[in-house]
């Protein structure tokens, strides 16, 4: 089970003690956020693309939309997110638990500027009723991000 894997991965760094579990799911940056009781955007929702036969996935605050031109500008390709399949199978989670924690060989991992106005936000751990306050500068060390980038629209 992925949440296992992510439990384990933040255990080397003494911080499965800070995964959320809840009764309801928190499938969607809607229910995340009313398990948390916080912000929709302070969800921090991952998405996953394939951009040259590769798995990347884009972890961007819960209001925050892919805009397909800032990603064509950045990615030199067009928005092609991964079917529910390909994700469990390239990432290594679930639709509804992907998180850039504990991921599969060769996904790379981006964070959205869209995060940024936050002191804290919430990414899932590899389950449907999962999650994990992180600082910015946690959600960078633990998310082994490649960079920032600037890749969604409407958001505040």
């Amino acid at each position: 089970m992925a949440i296992e894997s992510v439990k384990a991965y933040f255990r080397q760094y003494d911080m499965e003690e800070k995964i959320l579990e809840f009764d309801v799911s928190s499938a969607t940056v809607e229910l995340a956020a009313e398990a948390l009781h916080c912000e929709p955007q302070r969800i921090a929702k991952t998405l996953s693309f394939l951009v040259a036969e590769h798995p990347v996935l884009i972890v961007a605050a819960g209001d925050a939309k892919v805009d397909n031109h800032k990603f064509k500008e950045q990615f030199a390709a067009k928005a092609k997110m991964l079917s529910p399949e390909q994700v469990e199978a390239l990432v290594g989670h679930a639709v509804g638990g992907v998180c850039p924690f504990a991921v599969k060989e060769g996904v790379t991992v981006y964070l959205d500027v869209s995060l940024q106005r936050f002191e804290t936000v919430f990414p899932a751990c590899g389950s449907s009723n999962s999650a994990i306050e992180l600082t910015i500068p946690q959600l960078e060390q633990y998310s082994g991000y490649t960079g920032w980038i600037d890749v969604c629209k409407g958001y505040l």
